[in-house]
């Protein structure tokens, strides 16, 4: 999620992974490799659930190479078929410093940096909340997506530990939207259309707390929260 490594377009196998992941920290620089854009088959497909396919020093390599590469895109999130690795892992952090008011209308509240391994998540309650987001794989674009407020997370961690807890707010949507990643699945399939702005429209127009305002403007409805 905003604030690519696959070889023409092809999705990699289970028994390619090892050597494709190999490949692609060999080519890192400065630790960091290249997000895939929108239109690459890797992002639509099933990502298959990680098992052990990597060894210990490969896996905690991948970990720090898609935290320095998200850190350097700037993004709060990344997913593993975003560098072109099909496998169910997700990295987030959410550091920044944001407006009070921005904080608050978004509930929007520090992220400490987490590994998510095959995660999946589950509505909890029946609360939403429609923001604007975007996608370091649809970049230069922005637009409003519905989410629950509230969200159930399981998964496991980097070390095989159990997670299972309910995530709110603006880290709910994070969670949210990696996960998505691994099923295939990009924000815009959910978005309303009507929102779509340029990131630069989106920066000098659309940028208030909530996007309300723009919702007269462009002439979309806002989820009620």
């Amino acid at each position: 999620m905003s604030e690519g490594h696959a070889s023409e377009g092809h999705v990699i196998g289970v028994t390619e992974v090892d050597g494709a992941v190999r490949e692609l920290l060999a080519g890192a620089r400065g630790g960091v490799v290249p997000i895939v854009s929108a239109g690459n088959p890797v992002l639509r497909s099933q990502a298959t659930a990680y098992d052990g396919q990597l060894d210990a020093d490969t896996f905690a390599e991948l970990i720090e190479v898609m935290r320095a590469t998200m850190h350097a895109a700037p993004g709060v999130g990344l997913a593993a078929p975003q560098i072109g690795i099909p496998l169910q892992i997700a990295v987030i952090e959410d550091l920044f410093d944001v407006d009070m008011a921005v904080a608050r209308a978004r509930e929007r509240t520090p992220l400490p940096f987490r590994v998510l391994v095959n995660p999946r998540y589950a509505p909890v309650g029946s609360r939403t909340a429609g923001f604007y987001e975007g996608c370091l794989s649809v970049p230069g674009y922005q637009a409003v997506v519905t989410r629950a407020a509230e969200v159930r997370l399981e998964c496991t961690d980097e070390f095989g530990h159990e997670i299972d807890e309910v995530v709110r707010g603006w880290p709910a949507r994070i969670v949210a939207h990696e996960t998505d990643h691994l099923g295939g699945t990009l924000y815009i399939d959910a978005a309303d259309t009507r929102s779509l702005t340029t990131t630069e429209n989106y920066g000098e127009l659309w940028s208030d707390p909530t996007p309300e305002r723009a919702g007269q403007a462009l002439g979309f409805t806002v989820d009620p929260r």
